[in-house]
Order: structure tokens, then C-alpha cells, then sequence
């Protein structure tokens, strides 16, 4: 029995006896002739641009982990969705109520999680003493506000930063309250060394939030503003209280160690430069060009004003020492 369709020794089929084959095959173009690959489609859960690392962890299947990061899915980032097209194949195709989910769940590990971690140290920065060095990991702080930062939490950081040192600085006021005006000065030049030793651990690791909020969205600088509420919350109040004590100490020689009221004057300087305008002839003996220039007109006065101190430092007991090769005063 013939068979409708027979493959001759060239593998060429014939459909029929009537037909002939056809032994000499046109040349086919390339594309024709080798398959093309076919690209399968980029998973719609995963956007393009993610780029993650396989590991095998349950019996289920493999999933994916962030290079950076021990947990799953838990970081909604700018970079990951915030930068790719919502539509389009390779896009990030989170609908509304997905993109709502998400957000909720940064916002309770940013709440149970970053925040609490990093107020935790906050409170032993600003309360420890600057000859103590505690075990702090920066490391883990770093990255804690590298996340809040990467997850759009950097309003609230802000936020719960400046409340956290406001609450102890108002502390701190209340404290200065209680000191007696004898130990006042020694009290305020403690708690002031103490908050700027503790700025210089908290402000560069949160550098992150200095740099992409603070100074880019606020126009200002962390370092200033931290500065500010000290001004603010300490200094402000109890400045009319420190100013007199402090004339009063400048006028008695060794009433107070000097380290300490340069420390006060150049602090209170640093705080508030105008404040050097009610005592000038107290920040005039820490603070150069306190006083406007001299003037020729002047002379007369200086030299009145330096002969008047000589004689009162020879009388509190100060020598001149050996004077028989200096030439004598001469008085007009």
C-alpha cells in the first residue's frame, strides 16, 4: 500500500505522487533558519533593577535575600521602587493597596525596631561622661539611620532626634535650678562639655539624615540645630543668672580655675555671639575684637586705663620686677 507521504533520502517530504520534491530548497534567511532565544519575562513581584541572592533556607523552594540586609521583603527603599516606571515590562507593578501595606509595615519596624534602638543609645551619648568610652556600636547606629533614611522615615528621625534632646535638655535646665550661685559656674560648664562631646559621637552617625534632609529639604545643618536647642532650652534661661557670677569671678583672681571660665565665655560666645555685648570687658579677656578698633584720637585713654591696672595689680601684691634698666615715666 502506498503511503500519501514519503520522506526521500534528502529528508525531503512529498505530500503526494503528484508532487515533486523539491531537492534544492531555496536558502532560507538566518533568521529563519537558527531559533531565536526567547527571554523569559522579568517576575512581576521583583523589579529589574533588585538584584538579590539565592540561598536555600526552607525545604519550599529558594527565595530571595537583600545584599545588604538579613531580612525579606521588609525594606520598601527609594532606590528600589522609587526610581522605576510603575508600568512596563522590568517595572515596578505594585498597585495602591500593595504600596499602602508596604509602607505600613517599614513604619511599625521603624517604630518597634530602628527607633528604639537608637534612642536607646542617644539616652548613654548624652548622659555619659566625655573622659568614659563606652561600648557603643556605631556600626549598628549607622545603619539603623541608613534605613530610616532609605525607607522615607527621614521627617520623623528628625523629628524624634530633636524631641529626644529637647526633653533632656529641658532636664538638664531643671537641674541648673537647683545648683547654688557658688557652684553655678562649675555646674554649667559640666553639662555644657558633656552636651558637646556628646554631639561630636551623635551628629556623624547620623550623617545620612544631615545629608539627604536636613541639609537638602531644611537648608540647614544637624550640628547648628542640636547646637540651637541648647541655646534655646539651657542657656537662654539662665544666662542673666551666669553673666554676673562670672564679671564677679573675673574680677577676683583664681576665684575660678581660668580653663573653666574660658571654657564658659568661649561656650556662651559659640552659642550666641550677641551675648558677648553684656559683659564686653569680661569676653574682651577670651574673645579677640570683642572692642571696636582703637583710634588715634583714644591713645590718651588707653595709656590712663593701662597705668591704672599696674597700679592695681602692684597693690593685690604682683612685682614689676627688676625696673633700674627700664626709663622712668615721665609725666607730662
Amino acid at each position: 500500500m502506498e503511503e500519501d507521504g514519503v520522506d526521500d533520502h534528502n529528508h525531503n517530504y512529498c505530500s503526494g505522487s503528484n508532487e515533486k520534491a523539491d531537492t534544492h530548497p531555496r536558502r532560507r534567511p538566518l533568521s529563519e533558519a537558527v531559533p531565536q532565544p526567547v527571554c523569559a519575562p522579568v517576575p512581576r513581584g521583583e523589579p529589574a533593577g533588585r538584584r538579590g541572592k539565592m540561598w536555600t533556607g526552607s525545604a519550599g523552594g529558594s527565595s530571595y535575600m537583600d545584599s545588604d540586609s538579613s531580612s525579606e521583603g521588609s525594606e520598601v527603599s527609594e532606590p528600589d521602587c522609587g526610581s522605576t516606571p510603575a508600568s512596563g515590562e522590568g517595572g515596578c507593578s505594585l498597585d495602591p493597596t500593595s504600596k499602602f501595606f508596604l509602607n505600613a509595615m517599614a513604619m511599625e519596624d521603624y517604630k518597634k525596631n530602628h527607633w528604639p534602638n537608637l534612642e536607646k543609645v542617644i539616652d548613654r551619648l548624652l548622659i555619659q561622661n566625655p573622659t568614659d568610652h563606652s561600648s557603643v556600636s556605631y556600626a549598628q547606629i549607622y545603619s539603623y539611620v541608613y534605613k530610616c533614611v532609605c525607607q522615607q522615615h527621614s521627617e520623623l528621625l528628625y523629628n524624634d532626634l530633636t524631641s529626644k534632646v529637647t526633653g533632656h535638655l529641658q532636664q538638664v535646665s531643671l537641674y541648673l535650678q537647683e545648683v547654688p550661685p557658688a557652684d553655678f559656674i562649675e555646674s554649667f560648664n559640666m553639662v555644657l562639655t558633656q552636651y558637646m562631646a556628646s554631639l561630636q559621637c551623635i551628629v556623624p552617625v547620623f550623617v545620612y539624615l544631615n545629608k539627604f534632609y536636613v541639609e537638602s529639604k531644611l537648608n540647614r545643618d544637624l550640628n547648628k540645630d542640636l547646637m540651637n536647642l541648647f541655646s534655646d532650652q539651657v542657656a537662654e534661661k539662665h544666662v542673666h543668672t551666669l553673666m554676673p557670677l562670672l564679671v564677679k569671678a573675673h574680677s577676683m583672681p583664681f576665684e575660678v580655675q581660668p580653663s573653666t571660665m574660658a571654657s564658659v565665655v568661649k561656650g556662651l560666645y559659640n552659642l550666641r555671639p550677641e551675648w558677648a555685648q553684656l559683659a564686653p570687658a569680661l569676653f574682651s579677656g577670651f574673645i579677640p575684637q570683642i572692642h571696636p578698633p582703637a583710634v588715634e584720637s583714644h591713645l590718651s585713654d588707653y595709656a590712663a586705663h593701662d597705668q591704672k591696672l599696674q597700679m592695681e595689680l602692684s597693690m593685690n601684691g604682683f612685682s614689676r620686677g627688676d625696673q633700674s634698666r627700664k626709663r622712668a615715666i615721665e609725666d607730662s
